[in-house]
């Protein structure tokens, strides 16, 4: 069901400390902390196998695309590793929310208003995991992509002030796929200081250094890890 990477542990380690020394070099060189930039270890479709290499180097923050892969894969890790990290970086659909937040400490994709709805009404849930949400905006107002259209964004935001336990900490993107990402970045931070949001989750394998010029603060990572998918 699941891929192994393409390179053997020794190289997949090598690989992941070649990013952690990017982002560090790059976060100096924007006078920015290098602590304050997350890395997330994107793991969707690679197998246990693969990733067992970077846990057992310490590394924490792992990325998910689907809540029943995530489910499968990480429940019975979670209880020998507990203080590993997961975080949503897929579409949620609505009747998947109880179980996404019993499996991730955040998500990254909230993407409309009846997804936050459904969010509050399993916050109670004693099993629930889930503390940390991000806003995902579709700032290329691409059809094909999920997320909020900046001109939605300050009605949900303004929903969120009221009586509402959903806390918004940070907003995700995604830039086109076929345009230089610095100006979606550039956005990204910029609405996010506007609203006075925490975090920005932007850049992924092929442009997270330059996300992390633009003030990002969770990168995700996978291929540059890994390999490519075939």
């Amino acid at each position: 069901m699941y891929k192994n990477s393409i390179y053997e542990s020794s190289q997949i380690i090598e690989n992941y400390y070649s990013v952690i020394e990017n982002m560090k070099s790059t976060a100096k060189q924007a006078n920015r902390d290098p602590q304050s930039v997350n890395l997330i270890v994107v793991t969707k479709t690679y197998s246990i196998e693969s990733i067992m290499p970077l846990i057992e180097i310490g590394h924490r923050h792992f990325g998910e695309n689907r809540v029943q892969e995530a489910s499968d894969k990480w429940a019975e890790l979670i209880k020998s590793y507990p203080d590993i990290k997961l975080h949503l970086i897929g579409h949620l659909q609505t009747n998947k929310t109880k179980k996404a937040l019993e499996i991730f400490n955040t998500i990254h994709s909230i993407d409309s208003l009846k997804l936050i709805n459904e969010v509050n009404k399993n916050m109670n849930n004693q099993d629930i995991r889930s503390k940390q949400f991000f806003l995902e905006l579709n700032l290329g107002n691409e059809i094909q992509k999920n997320g909020i259209l900046v001109r939605d964004l300050p009605n949900i935001m303004s929903v969120l002030t009221k009586d509402i336990e959903f806390c918004c900490e940070g907003y995700m993107c995604i830039p086109p796929f076929d345009q230089e990402p610095s100006p979606y970045f550039a956005l990204l931070k910029k609405i996010a200081d506007e609203n006075k949001v925490t975090h920005t989750s932007m850049g992924m394998s092929s442009d997270y250094q330059k996300a992390i010029e633009f003030g990002s603060t969770f990168i995700r990572v996978g291929s540059q890890i890994f390999g490519k998918r075939v």
